[in-house]
């Protein structure tokens, strides 16, 4: 049988390029063509990869009480969202909720700020938060999350001991005044330019389902290709009540799958982390969005709880990858729940 996507995924292990039909190819693609699909796609991901998936901690050092208002968010301005909102936790609070996800399996924490942008003082504080926590664990990788970044603040970052800066682009260009009007697309392209000259691991990534055409997320997604992201979150809306997208629902578990499938192609070498709105849109085809993604994050996001942290580990193990950095483990049984509903008792039935 003719295999489509299985010949795209040869070019790109002979060192081709993805072009803009093949990406509409993968986005149009039916139903019937999902499976080869993502078996075309887990051929890109085994090749730089293996069987490995990197997990990822956030850690929400400032919640809510921004000044911008990128309509996706949550903490935004004028945000009626019930969330928690809280300033700076101090340096011993930080490295303890980072010790949390490290011990889970975490190889990267992902230190994270709303606002912005940081002054100076902030990056001195985090600074301080990053010697704290590489002294307690000098394997770990640190990841800043702090906002639009100011001439030297980067390289301030990385003599502290940050190893990778993430500032998502989240949609195209073309798009970007949809959703935010408090700064603009060449800022955050900006800020990801300085991270990379200043030494740090570029991370820049999306977020779908904001009602993006296929045209705009083909244009986002190469345009992080030729950033030179290293690693590249794919976040799926969750539209929180009280912001501008609430009750924003496009998204489908196969669509999910085929904008990974996309990201996968388009970037083969780089990290691709299925991020924050995966359980609520991927569903029960999380662990099929291994077979093209690489990473995830473990557990809670900023303002949103996550999919439990060991279920997050067995989902891991049982689709047959092994967490980077751990050793492997195969005993994630739950145990039998003895029934107690249904026929023979007063309960009723599980259906």
């Amino acid at each position: 049988m003719f295999n489509k996507f299985g010949i795209i995924a040869a070019q790109q292990l002979n060192g081709g390029t993805l072009t803009r039909a093949d990406a509409v190819a993968i986005l149009r693609s039916n139903d019937d063509e999902l499976m080869e699909l993502m078996a075309a796609g887990s051929l890109l991901r085994r090749a730089h990869f293996g069987n490995m998936v990197k997990v990822n901690y956030l850690v929400n050092l400032k919640s809510g009480l921004c000044p911008e208002d990128c309509h996706y968010c949550s903490q935004r301005l004028g945000s009626a969202a019930q969330i928690l909102k809280y300033s700076w936790l101090k340096p011993e609070e930080a490295v303890e909720q980072a010790t949390v996800g490290i011990r889970a399996g975490a190889s990267r924490v992902c230190l994270v700020a709303s606002g912005k942008g940081p002054s100076n003082h902030d990056v001195a504080r985090v600074a301080d938060m990053v010697d704290r926590l590489k002294e307690e664990h000098p394997q770990v990788e640190v990841c800043a999350c702090l906002g639009i970044l100011k001439q030297g603040q980067a390289e301030k970052l990385q003599a502290a001991g940050v190893d990778a800066y993430n500032h998502n682009l989240n949609t195209s260009e073309s798009r970007y005044a949809d959703i935010c009007t408090t700064h603009e697309y060449e800022d955050r392209v900006r800020t990801v330019g300085h991270a990379k000259d200043a030494g740090l691991s570029p991370c820049s990534g999306l977020i779908v389902g904001m009602g993006e055409s296929d045209v705009e997320l083909i244009d986002a997604v190469f345009a992080l290709r030729d950033l030179g992201s290293e690693s590249i979150p794919v976040n799926f809306l969750m539209p929180f009540d009280g912001t501008p997208l609430e009750g924003t629902w496009l998204l489908t578990p196969g669509t999910c799958l085929r904008i990974l499938a996309l990201v996968r192609f388009a970037c083969p070498s780089t990290e691709l982390r299925m991020a924050g709105g995966r359980e609520m849109h991927l569903r029960s085809l999380q662990p099929l969005a291994l077979q093209v993604a690489n990473s995830l994050f473990l557990g809670d996001y900023l303002t949103s709880e996550g999919q439990e942290a060991q279920a997050d580990l067995a989902m891991i193990a049982d689709a047959g990858f092994h967490v980077l950095g751990a050793t492997p483990s195969t005993d994630h049984h739950s145990g039998v729940t003895l029934r107690q509903r249904g026929a023979g008792t007063h309960v009723a039935p599980n259906a």
